[in-house]
């Protein structure tokens, strides 16, 4: 459900993801945050992933970054193309407006991430762009952490990530990957 009690995926197929957003993105709330959270919680414990300059990938109304921020993350970083009011409303921080498309280009090349994580997010990107965006995530950080309510997107080896584990809690999977190249 979103912020005013309708379902999201019939609004998607209607309108499309992008317009969807472009329409009520600045009011945006993930129906599933709490679930979410309770996700973040379990994978920080589990995995002890460093929390020190995170990269909140399609940040949505910035449901990551508060849950983060409690774990103790230090610097967060918000990058989103449709929730930047909402996000802002709820963090108090600026995200940035890129699309996938374009970080795909490398525009956020020349940065560094201890940890990138996207959440219910990375299932929508056509799958033509993924191994362009998974490169370029590659280049900026060597752990990436995907949460999603489906299978997808399934991440091959060739597009230089390996899982390195994953869990399922209520129907929400959490995936760890590290980067080939790196360490």
């Amino acid at each position: 459900m979103n912020i005013d009690g309708e379902a999201i995926r019939p609004k998607y197929e209607e309108l499309g993801v992008e317009e969807y957003y472009s329409q009520f993105g600045a009011a945006y709330r993930n129906p599933h945050e709490p679930v979410i959270a309770e996700v973040l919680r379990e994978a920080v414990r589990r995995w002890k992933p460093d929390l020190t300059q995170v990269l909140d990938l399609a940040c949505g109304s910035g449901e990551v970054t508060l849950v983060l921020q409690q774990l103790g993350a230090r610097q967060m970083d918000g990058v989103d193309p449709f929730t930047g009011e909402a996000f802002r409303a709820r963090t108090g921080q600026q995200a940035e407006t890129f699309n996938f498309e374009q970080i795909a280009a490398g525009a956020l090349a020349g940065r560094q991430y201890s940890l990138i994580v996207c959440s219910f997010a990375m299932h929508l990107i056509e799958e033509s762009w993924l191994p362009s965006l998974l490169f370029q995530l590659g280049e900026i950080s060597d752990c990436l952490l995907i949460l999603t309510p489906h299978k997808r997107p399934e991440l091959k080896p060739e597009w230089g990530w390996t899982l390195n584990d994953e869990f399922v809690f209520e129907r929400v999977r959490a995936r760890l990957y590290q980067t080939q190249t790196k360490p």
